[in-house]
């Protein structure tokens, strides 16, 4: 069947921007799409927070360079402006400065004298000037943190032997030190009689007149007006809910955005995990804690999706077997579950993505991330299958795995089993990767600091691995035949050791936790194969080769027991030990090489999304009564739509 939708948008310095469509949107109900359009709108409203929290100041140089892209009357056609609009097209992408994956800064293509001669042409009613602030006093403060590659250099800093909070550029922290976070956030776990809150998840800590001081993000907290519009927007969505529960948890969620209660957040997850029997589902709030050094921040994002049903039948496959993979698992059973309790697991189409999600956006997600809600009360999984879709069909036919597969037959073999096993392995990674083994009693779950993201993800991966190889998934006809899960096995060392290398600049280590993960499995299995995974020269490239795909197997599964003993016993030195040693350091020589191959491909190594554009349909007297969808948005047109309209801070 023919597919005349236009997945390919605009494309810019490393990154380029897809679009993704709604599959099966207008078989939706008028009330769930006005359902989806409130939610949506509850999405976006965060835009503001997440790029305050990427850099204290992002969201002011975001605004100076819009008001420059928007007003300049000079020669918008010269090599400057250009190199000057292109700085602000990666400022939008990665909310701030700072590369949405490796968080390094990035540096305007143009010179400051030639910047500050743009501002200077710029009426000063244009231009985002604090009270009694002058235009030489604002180019003082933001031009040092845009050209000084030592000033603020990294959003997240996971080097060794460093304080991690003073040497990263996030805004979660101000004036204190690393030790002096740890302590503070100890000390509330040792006085909490019972199972202790994330503390620190939505809030800045500070120091005041030398008192440490947490600032929360509420209503009326920091984030205020961005968080009130959050809460209106949600108040409108609870009252066309598909049933009670979908109303209880936005009644919840919107407590806790007044009262910042890290307890009715937990609340609200549990009740977020036993709303199953809508359609439509959503996350909104601070999440994710990758962009903390410490792992203790949550990020603000939203995501509004609906289920595939179709689809979905595979993930609850898999998460009705969910005891069976627990019990087989390879760990020591201590580590285990003894009763997988409230695994769900769904494949859905995304209908708007937001904050951290937006404009790059996971394939797939597992939440909440409490451990003691995962051992109570579960975890619920889902897949993003426009996403996943909207990847493939851009990839199909560019060269890549043509240039660096090693022979016809393994490209065959790819070609053949490719997409359905990178589903299947996200499915195992999200449904039951991280919602499988234990804690040992009285181990903090941030026992492993910095190193804690790494090992999640490597835990959740090698279990996917592990598993994607088992005759069981052929006897739920996931899988047509074993020989399928060479494809997976074969890309995933493909990517750890040599393809994955892409996104990284010459000279640069390994530093997304994502990218370490992999890393650190692919060179362990690599090193520790005796010969049953080769890097070969061929023609003068190097190609991977892997001889036995049995041993491979055994290989995954005797580091997914000793990951999840790390993770189970909090042991921060053995996790240290492994990241430390196979996820970081990258061989100059092979990066160089991959590099050069993959220039001469031309692609762009990081893709992200347009949203498209919900617009209510109204009634001859302005009543909502349903919503279309548009797809025609440019990259330029949204992002300073969104600045206008969604711009609360």
């Amino acid at each position: 069947m023919r597919d005349d939708f236009n997945y390919s948008g605009e494309r810019f310095a490393d990154l380029q921007l897809l679009r993704y469509r709604l599959n099966g949107f207008e078989k939706l109900t008028p009330r769930q799409r006005i359902y989806i359009y409130y939610l949506s709108m509850a999405a976006l409203c965060g835009r503001d927070i997440t790029t305050d929290q990427f850099g204290k100041f992002n969201l002011r140089i975001r605004k100076l360079l819009e008001s420059l892209f928007l007003h300049y009357k000079g020669d918008r056609d010269c090599a400057d402006f250009a190199a000057l609009t292109v700085y602000l097209k990666r400022v939008w992408f990665s909310n701030g400065i700072y590369h949405h994956y490796g968080c390094e800064k990035f540096i305007p293509g143009c010179s400051e004298v030639y910047l500050r001669s743009v501002i200077e042409s710029i009426e000063a009613e244009f231009l985002p000037l604090q009270e009694g602030e002058t235009v030489e006093m604002l180019c003082n403060e933001l031009f040092p943190v845009m050209f000084d590659p030592d000033v603020l250099p990294k959003r997240v800093n996971k080097a060794d032997g460093c304080d991690l909070v003073a040497t990263s550029a996030c805004n979660f922290y101000e004036g204190v030190s690393q030790q002096e976070v740890e302590s503070y956030y100890d000390a509330m776990k040792e006085t909490c009689d019972e199972v202790p809150p994330s503390y620190g998840l939505n809030s800045k800590l500070v120091k005041i007149d030398g008192q440490l001081q947490e600032q929360k993000w509420t209503v009326d907290g920091l984030y205020g007006p961005a968080i009130g519009q959050i809460v209106s927007w949600l108040e409108k969505a609870k009252a066309v809910a598909e049933n009670n529960q979908q109303q209880k948890i936005i009644s919840l969620l919107i407590e806790y955005y007044q009262s910042g209660d890290l307890r009715l957040f937990d609340q609200y997850s549990i009740e977020w995990l036993h709303e199953l029997s809508g359609q439509v589902d959503f996350i909104n709030g601070f999440i994710e804690v990758y962009g903390d050094p410490l792992g203790l921040k949550g990020s603000w994002e939203g995501l509004v999706e609906y289920r595939d049903l179709d689809a979905t039948r595979r993930t609850q496959a898999i998460s009705d077997n969910a005891q069976w993979f627990e019990d087989h698992s390879p760990v020591a059973p201590q580590f285990k579950k003894k009763v997988v309790k409230g695994v769900s697991a769904s494949v859905i189409c995304a209908a708007m993505l937001g904050g951290d999600e937006y404009p790059s956006t996971a394939i797939g997600i597992n939440l909440p991330n409490a451990d003691w809600i995962r051992a109570r009360y579960g975890s619920k999984s889902i897949t993003i299958a426009n996403i996943t879709d909207a990847y493939a069909k851009a990839a199909h036919g560019n060269g890549f795995r043509e240039e660096f597969v090693v022979d016809e037959r393994t490209l065959q073999l790819i070609e053949r089993y490719g997409d359905v096993c990178d589903d299947l392995h996200t499915d195992l990674h999200e449904c039951l990767g991280h919602g499988s083994g234990q804690l040992l009693p009285g181990v903090d779950p941030d026992a492993l600091k910095a190193y804690g993201n790494t090992i999640e993800e490597a835990r959740a991966d090698l279990f996917g691995l592990y598993y994607i190889a088992d005759e069981k998934l052929v006897e739920l006809g996931l899988l047509l035949n074993l020989e399928a899960h060479r494809s997976q096995y074969y890309t995933y060392m493909l990517n750890g050791l040599l393809t994955q290398l892409v996104r990284i600049e010459p000279g640069k280590q390994i530093e997304e936790a994502h990218m370490r993960n992999r890393a650190l499995i692919a060179r362990w299995v690599y090193e520790h194969s005796k010969g049953a995974v080769s890097l070969i020269r061929r023609n003068g490239k190097t190609h991977l080769l892997i001889h036995d795909y049995k041993l491979l197997r055994q290989l995954f599964g005797t580091l997914l027991a000793e990951v999840q003993r790390i993770k189970s016993e909090g042991d921060f030195e053995a996790a240290r030990t492994l990241v430390e040693h196979y996820a970081i350091r990258i061989d100059a020589d092979l990066h160089k090489e991959i590099l050069d191959r993959y220039k001469r491909l031309n692609l762009a190594p990081y893709k992200g999304f347009l949203n498209p554009w919900l617009k209510p349909v109204c009634d001859e007297i302005g009543t909502m009564v349903d919503v279309c969808v548009d797809y025609s948005e440019t990259y330029e047109e949204q992002m300073l739509r969104y600045s206008r309209e969604y711009g609360f801070l």
